[in-house]
């Protein structure tokens, strides 16, 4: 379950799956656009091939994850496939390239340019004078005056998800002829290339109606090189076919199904030849890869098996035959020697079964990148410990991004660098490493940040029935209690030894000392702390002791061993951590597992909830109902506009609720808002990036969100099917996919573009 949302600009940043006090922001004077650009951490991965190497014709099952509710991509219940569609079949202005920029689209646009400025802002659009709804309806100014109508936010009888950039229009003309369009903006807007992608007919945008319900289930009208032919819910499938109106290179492919899979099921329809290119999970891809292992010449089956183990040679039904008559014949029990056939027999199925999976896999190959995605952690800043921005930053503090990004991007052979940006990913013209505001990973500084905070080791905790516990106090009685029966264990051990063979051993238990322990990482281990958790190797005996026994009150404690919990006013410092516990969230669930690690590292306790995933974002995140949470937001080319709702600071609705917008750890400042605006104002394209990247570094200050790492994007394609795959930022070209003529071949990065692995 990815929580990433519906895509690049369908709905602003949704999600499908930041202040206090004077604070000093050392990172700012550094955000200036005079930095390097970056570059994409990993480059697509789409087997590109040309347009002559392809083939004419055929059907593209591309699995999605459902069939959408609306096709109207500015509906608040619009999802990816939603986008996906809309890219096909609906005209765009701009596309995203492979850094994630804005680019013209020659297919409908010849040009579009600022104008005039002053004494406002002024934009001509030229359009393709070929393009033609499927209708054969020219694309003109009335199609860009209803969708602003529509979207500006001033009719609430239109159903809309957002109005950003269109709430800043005054007019729409016809320009000099009917191919040029003229849009004049009341107040400066720096992402007016956003406008108008995708653009909808003047029949979908025309009127409250049509916009609300005529573009739910079909298009009837279109203008890309693909049109909806059919939306079928029942067959959980939706099918694209060619326009035939289309003026720009024709599609390669007859069709295009996007057919609803859920992520656990994709392998077996793809061992069942049902699907032709799925987005998978990582033992998915494992599994793929695996069925690509060099083959045995002689008989064709993988040299290796499923796990890595040797492939099973072909054993037919005569082994088994043979291994009842040896029983029969040898006087064996013949129950027995039957159950060990039938038993036989279950394995040489199995195995039989894996080699037809495997061998049905091999003709694919998973292709690979990052998603234009990140994966944050979340910190509800509205109530609880965590309305304390010190408690914020302490828990961000505490976390070692790179060794996050490493555990789930390395082992995927992709590049393990944790995100340095809310606002862009590596690569993007806006993206800078804003981190050092808050700090770098620090454990001793994170403790210091929680005493600050009146968090600390001693303080009473009260106990459901109103008695008390004296924190350390109590813990520091247990450990004594147990260090004393550890000492009572040696010494009558000891006694016993001296009875037996009368040595001078006093017992006494020293940490670290040769001959106490089993030597290895375990003679490292020491007493367990306050907090009564076992270390991770479970071994602390004493020689003659008992496993657990603990050192005697005042030895240090061995070095990376959890800190004591903290409590405050009578409460320990304990947060909730709710995570999705359906499958394809396995990741999410190991990176809490860390997390939690690093937190019990400064004193600071978990309570991991596992909640179903439909109702994970909407009754939990959306709700405010956690303390830490695991969610994704993609990024966008147009940071000023997508990310704002996401960081802007909370304010009072009419009912006495608080209007969070997409803002869902609570937490915002008025600086942080004014610096979008600015952002959004300028037209002076490095001002503005500059003007991000300082928001940027306020919200990595205020500690709200913890970026951790991009995404991976896995996907299983054919081996045959061109210029489709992972496509990381980059809009697809889907006149351009299709299947290689025979004896072709696609070209693909040998090795994702990287700067050296963190470490």
């Amino acid at each position: 379950m990815s929580h990433v949302g519906v895509g690049p600009r369908a709905v602003t940043r949704s999600v499908a799956f930041l202040t206090a006090g004077v604070l000093a922001v050392p990172a700012l004077a550094g955000c200036t656009s005079e930095e390097s650009s970056s570059k994409p951490l990993a480059a697509q991965d789409v087997a590109a091939a040309s347009r002559a190497r392809i083939s004419d014709g055929g059907t593209l099952r591309w699995a999605a994850d459902s069939v959408p509710d609306t096709l109207n991509a500015f509906q608040s219940d619009a999802d990816a496939t939603t986008t996906r569609i809309a890219q096909a079949v609906l005209p765009s202005m701009y596309r995203i390239d492979e850094t994630g920029s804005p680019v013209r689209n020659p297919d409908y646009l010849e040009s579009a340019e600022v104008v005039d400025t002053e004494p406002k802002q002024v934009v001509v659009y030229k359009l393709n004078q070929q393009a033609v709804w499927s209708d054969g309806r020219e694309i003109g100014a009335a199609d860009f005056a209803a969708q602003w109508r529509a979207l500006s936010g001033k009719d609430s009888a239109y159903w809309t998800a957002r109005n950003a950039g269109y709430d800043r229009i005054e007019k729409i003309e016809r320009g000099a002829n009917d191919l040029e369009v003229k849009v004049t903006f009341s107040r400066p807007y720096a992402d007016w290339q956003a406008l108008f992608t995708p653009l909808y007919p003047k029949d979908v945008t025309g009127t409250p109606d049509a916009f609300n319900d005529g573009a739910r289930r079909t298009l009837k009208v279109s203008a890309g090189p693909f049109a909806v032919k059919k939306v079928d819910t029942k067959g959980d499938r939706v099918v694209l076919t060619g326009n035939p109106r289309w003026w720009g290179e024709p599609a390669k492919l007859d069709q295009i199904v996007l057919r609803a899979v859920p992520r656990d099921e994709r392998v077996s329809e793809l061992v069942a030849g049902k699907l032709d290119l799925a987005e998978i999970d990582p033992e998915t891809a494992d599994e793929v890869g695996l069925a690509a292992a060099p083959r045995d010449p002689a008989t064709g089956t993988p040299l290796m098996g499923p796990g890595g183990t040797p492939a099973p040679g072909p054993q037919g039904r005569s082994a088994a035959q043979a291994l009842r008559s040896w029983a029969i014949a040898n006087g064996s029990d013949e129950e027995a020697a039957e159950e060990e056939v039938l038993a036989r027999e279950e394995r040489q199925e199995a195995q039989a079964k894996a080699r037809r999976r495997q061998q049905a896999l091999s003709g694919f190959e998973v292709r690979k990148s990052l998603e234009p995605a990140y994966t944050q952690l979340a910190l509800n800043g509205s109530d609880g410990p965590l309305a304390d921005e010190r408690v914020r930053r302490a828990v961000a503090r505490a976390l070692d991004r790179g060794k996050l990004a490493k555990a789930v991007l390395k082992p995927l052979g992709l590049p393990p660098e944790p995100v340095g940006s809310h606002l862009a990913l590596s690569g993007q013209p806006a993206y800078a490493d804003g981190s050092g505001a808050l700090g770098e990973q620090n454990a001793k500084e994170a403790r210091a940040l929680l005493a600050d905070a009146g968090w600390v080791s001693g303080g009473p905790v009260k106990k459901k029935g109103g008695e008390e516990a004296a924190g350390a106090e109590k813990a520091d009685k247990d450990r004594a209690d147990k260090a004393d029966a550890a000492e009572k264990a040696e010494k009558d051990a000891a006694e016993q030894d001296e009875q037996q063979s009368g040595g001078d051993d006093d017992g006494t238990y020293i940490v670290g000392e040769d001959g106490k322990n089993d030597g290895g990482d375990d003679a490292k281990d020491g007493a367990d702390q306050e907090s009564g958790e076992k270390h991770s190797s479970g071994k602390n005996t004493a020689q003659g002791g008992a496993p657990g026994a603990y050192a005697p009150k005042g030895t240090a404690a061995p070095a990376g061993s959890a800190a004591a919990p903290l409590a405050k006013d009578g409460k320990a410092l304990t947060l909730r951590f709710v995570l999705p516990s359906g499958p394809g969230s396995e990741t999410l669930r190991t990176v809490a597992d860390r997390i939690t690690d690093m937190l019990k590292e400064i004193g600071i306790g978990t309570e991991v909830t596992k909640v179903p995933d439909e109702s994970y974002f909407k009754d939990h995140i959306a709700a405010g109902e956690y303390d830490l949470a695991l969610y994704s937001w993609p990024a966008s080319a147009f940071p000023a506009t997508d990310a704002r709702p996401i960081y802007a600071k909370p304010v009072p609705a009419a009912d006495g609720s608080l209007n969070v917008a997409q803002n869902y750890t609570r937490v915002g400042t008025d600086q942080v808002d004014q610096l979008f605006d600015r952002a959004m104002a300028t037209l002076d394209q490095k001002e503005a990036r500059d003007l991000l990247r300082k928001a940027d570094s306020r919200i990595w200050a205020a500690a709200g969100s913890v970026p951790l790492y991009q995404r991976p994007q896995l996907v299983a394609a054919r081996k045959n099917l061109a210029n489709a795959g992972a496509f990381g930022f980059e809009t697809p070209g889907y006149e351009d996919i299709g299947f290689l003529k025979k004896g072709a071949q696609g070209s693909r990065p040998s090795a994702p573009s990287s700067a050296s692995p963190s470490s």
